[in-house]
């Protein structure tokens, strides 16, 4: 990969994943755009996604590490009366069910028995590791693999919309949903749960990531208009500080703490309460540190600045 010459700041760079790309995809084209093989991403989306992908750039990479845990929103559909291999509509049709039965009432019961803190299976085709080998390996090399249950917060379950239509010669059952979930959470697992539920099976036919954290489709920018930015260096980045600022609880150093901090030194932390971890910044408002104050002594996860204070 041949990089531009030019110099791209440090900071937070939000893209609107196309459909039909990985996450991958989008960080490689990302760093020639930007001009550095510092990028990385806050939490992957599958190809068949669209919307929020966190980058950071440079330095700024260091933060990813405290976004990928933040809550996300989804808008996606789901479909009632089949199940795919993959649990969306990248895969194979597995089963298909009547869904003539059903009414809206069970659906919005089964709805609710799946919002809330749940205990979820993820998919099978996911990028959990086993063994030191990705899930998704492993099932695409024939093999059998049943992941463990992990505890997942469903804040939001909402249905949009819902409507019967024919689908391979078969009638189904679309739901329009909207949730708001905890990091780990797997919507296709979800659409596949609802679907187990109901008795008729159910997959993913189109998800859009809305949020990440404060981060929403406002400030997200297309692939197309980024190439338009690289090209007169004006690339449209969210800055290390206002990320922090925007992300975390914030602390005010004083010079002689910011000093201490920025050379490795643990300070007093500050009243308890605070949402962790927290940003601590200079008089002059850079980015010092990202600390864990959970403790009588503050530590850093991370340091961004350690001369000229």
């Amino acid at each position: 990969m041949t990089l531009r010459t030019m110099t791209t700041p440090d900071g937070l760079l939000i893209v609107d994943k196309p459909a039909g790309w990985t996450s991958h995809d989008v960080v490689a084209r990302c760093r020639r755009l930007c001009g550095t093989r510092r990028v990385g991403h806050a939490g992957t989306l599958d190809p068949m996604a669209t919307g929020v992908l966190v980058l950071g750039i440079n330095r700024a990479t260091k933060l990813l590490t405290f976004l990928v845990g933040c809550d996300k929103t989804y808008a996606g559909t789901i479909r009632l009366g089949q199940s795919t291999i993959t649990d969306d509509a990248e895969g194979d049709i597995t089963a298909s069910h009547d869904v003539s039965g059903l009414s809206v009432e069970a659906v919005q019961d089964a709805v609710a028995g799946l919002t809330g803190e749940i205990s979820q299976v993820p998919s099978s085709v996911s990028a959990i590791k086993v063994d030191g080998q990705r899930s998704y390996a492993r099932v695409r090399a024939g093999q059998d693999v049943v992941l463990t249950a992990r505890p997942v917060t469903v804040s939001r379950f909402d249905i949009l919309d819902q409507r019967t239509r024919t689908a391979g010669g078969r009638q189904v059952w679309d739901l329009d949903v909207i949730l708001d979930v905890s990091s780990g959470t797997y919507i296709r697992a979800l659409a596949r749960d609802l679907g187990t539920v109901l008795g008729v099976g159910g997959h993913l036919t189109a998800l859009r990531r809305t949020r990440v954290g404060r981060f929403g489709l406002d400030s997200a920018h297309s692939l197309a208009d980024l190439e338009i930015a690289s090209e007169a260096d004006a690339m449209p980045l969210i800055t290390l500080s206002a990320a922090a600022r925007d992300s975390f609880d914030v602390r005010e150093l004083t010079t002689a703490e910011a000093t201490a901090v920025g050379y490795g030194q643990r300070i007093p932390s500050k009243p308890a309460g605070r949402r962790q971890p927290i940003a601590a910044f200079a008089p002059e408002g850079d980015l010092v540190a990202v600390l864990d104050e959970s403790g009588t002594l503050a530590k850093a996860h991370v340091v961004f600045q350690t001369s000229g204070l």
